[in-house]
């Protein structure tokens, strides 16, 4: 089951994650592995460890949109327009872990 909050409707997502970047920290104090900017000039940043597959990362688009896979396997998107949807972690198809969630 996913949430769904919407202002305008519609969704889009640029999730590809080939591209080349580095390590640290970000102001927020989240510690990342890897981050960059893909094919289409989106910036991602590789979190880490996930119980989905994949890892943990959170995409910025160049059309505002966002959009997090987290450690726990949920996954969360902004379209930048008044548009989100949170997916629990057992309805995400790359969810492959025990969760109460």
């Amino acid at each position: 089951m996913s949430y769904n909050q919407s202002k305008n409707g519609g969704s889009s997502g640029y999730y590809n994650s080939s591209g080349s970047g580095n390590q640290g920290s970000n102001s927020q104090g989240y510690s990342y592995t890897s981050s960059g900017n893909n094919s289409q000039g989106n910036h991602y940043c590789n979190r880490g460890e996930s119980k989905a597959s994949g890892g943990s990362y959170h995409y910025s688009n160049n059309d505002s949109s966002y959009y997090y896979q987290n450690s726990n396997g949920s996954t969360y998107y902004n379209d930048g327009n008044g548009y989100s949807q949170y997916t629990f972690p057992r309805n995400n198809p790359r969810y492959n872990g025990e969760s109460n969630y």
